[in-house]
């Protein structure tokens, strides 16, 4: 549900703004404003009044901020949804890749892959799903390889455990 309201706010926002890349890093910003545990419990608190609560977004904006932006916040915070400002800004930013068909994704591994393995592997994906995907490197316990674009829908996993589990299957129908 909440995904389908921040959809209808994003599509308002993209069509009355005239920088939406802009507008989008500076949700980003919002966002990681926003998962601060005090921000999204003074967000939520009923005890807050939705003018305080919009006060505190705009001052984190700034005098210079966009007028388009400045109203869409207000707005937001009539509607009491200023908790929304994530996801409108995933809503946002995915819509911002698709536009410019360059994806970011995940690489998560125990070891890390030096830039020359990370590029053929970027490529490999470029070539087989037509768009530019960028990963970023993540270090995990996971004793293999997992590459993961969220908003392509695409998630490849490579584990010596299902290897070897798949090996020992294969021997026990063959015999």
């Amino acid at each position: 549900m909440e995904e389908l309201i921040a959809k209808r706010y994003a599509s308002a926002l993209s069509s009355a703004s005239k920088d939406v890349a802009s507008d989008s890093k500076i949700l980003n910003i919002l966002t990681e404003a926003i998962s601060n545990d005090e921000v999204m419990t003074a967000l939520t608190s009923p005890i807050v009044s939705a003018e305080k609560k919009t006060e505190m977004i705009l001052s984190a904006l700034g005098d210079e901020a966009d007028k388009v932006l400045v109203n869409f916040i207000k707005i937001l915070g009539e509607n009491k949804r200023l908790d929304l400002i994530p996801a409108i800004a995933k809503v946002l930013n995915a819509d911002l890749q698709k536009a410019s068909n360059k994806y970011e994704g995940v690489l998560k591994s125990n070891k890390k892959l030096d830039k020359e393995e990370l590029k053929k592997l970027e490529e490999t994906l470029t070539s087989y799903t037509g768009s530019k995907i960028k990963l970023k490197q993540e270090k995990t316990d996971l004793d293999g390889m997992r590459v993961s674009v969220d908003d392509l829908g695409i998630e490849v996993n490579f584990s010596k455990q299902r290897v070897k589990e798949q090996l020992i299957d294969f021997i026990k129908k063959s015999l």
